[in-house]
């Protein structure tokens, strides 16, 4: 099958009713519409967005499976267009997971579960998540894929290494950020824009990194979503408030910066593998 040579993305940056699925999933339904009226192909929410962030033991009573009628509402109403949907996955009785739903032709394509949940400064996603244990690929259009890694993935370069040796045309980075969450002298504003532009340029991949702009409890989330190309550089950004912002990806500008720039093609998997061996 041809390769599309381009292809339409999307960044909701959306807030959350917290602790309400069914208000969110409202809501959800709004932007994917907006989106499909815009003829996105890529639609990509913020970390959780079903359920709002700083759950504590309330994980419980929002956690679904995979198979709940809710997710399958919003594969339906996304048609042939792809939305990475955050939720709580139940996997079994007090196993819940921070986790991606991948929507697309009316079902849940794929799950992706975090794998760095955070336990410093205001974060204590340990305490009440399981781990992850595998990196998530799938395709979006013919010759576009995506791999998506949530929020603190992205704070571990092995992970954004790892997830990007498949060679995926695209990078989501679902996010919660709130200002100050980490200490006062650690800027998220800034150092998220550094840690994803750092990336995009590094790898040659276009970056989707979306947040929540607002309110929930004594925390505020500072919006910045962006979209990025394969040089790092912006192609759209978020003001403050909710949004959907868009973008469209070239694969000539991604071929033409991998190639100029070979970090996949020169990674030495076996050397890196073996450097690591010791390490826990």
């Amino acid at each position: 099958m041809r390769h599309q040579d381009s292809i339409k993305v999307a960044a909701a940056q959306i807030n959350c009713e917290f602790a309400d699925l069914d208000a969110n999933l409202d809501l959800h339904l709004e932007y994917i519409d907006q989106a499909k009226g815009e003829d996105v192909e890529l639609l990509v929410f913020p970390e959780l967005s079903l359920t709002g962030y700083g759950l504590g033991p309330r994980v419980m009573d929002v956690a679904i499976p995979r198979e709940d009628p809710r997710l399958e509402t919003l594969a339906s109403a996304c048609g042939d267009m792809q939305a990475i949907v955050g939720f709580v996955e139940e996997a079994s009785p007090g196993e819940y997971y921070n986790a991606l739903a991948i929507l697309q032709y009316g079902e849940v394509v794929a799950v992706h579960r975090k794998l760095n949940l955070p336990s410093y400064g205001g974060l204590e996603e340990g305490k009440w998540f399981t781990h992850g244990n595998q990196l998530t690929h799938t395709d979006v259009r013919p010759g576009w894929s995506n791999t998506p890694l949530i929020c603190a993935d992205m704070w571990n370069p092995a992970l954004v290494h790892a997830a990007l040796l498949a060679r995926p045309t695209l990078l989501c980075a679902p996010i919660n950020s709130a200002s100050g969450i980490v200490s006062e002298d650690f800027s998220n504003e800034q150092n998220w824009h550094v840690n994803v532009r750092f990336y995009a340029m590094t790898y040659g991949t276009p970056v989707i990194m979306v947040n929540r702009y607002g309110a929930e409890n004594e925390s505020h989330f500072w919006g910045g979503s962006c979209i990025l190309g394969p040089r790092g550089e912006f192609l759209a950004r978020a003001e403050d408030g909710q949004m959907l912002i868009t973008a469209t990806l070239s694969r000539k500008a991604i071929a033409r910066a991998r190639f100029e720039l070979p970090t996949l093609r020169d990674a030495d998997t076996p050397l890196i593998r073996e450097l690591m061996a010791g390490y826990r």
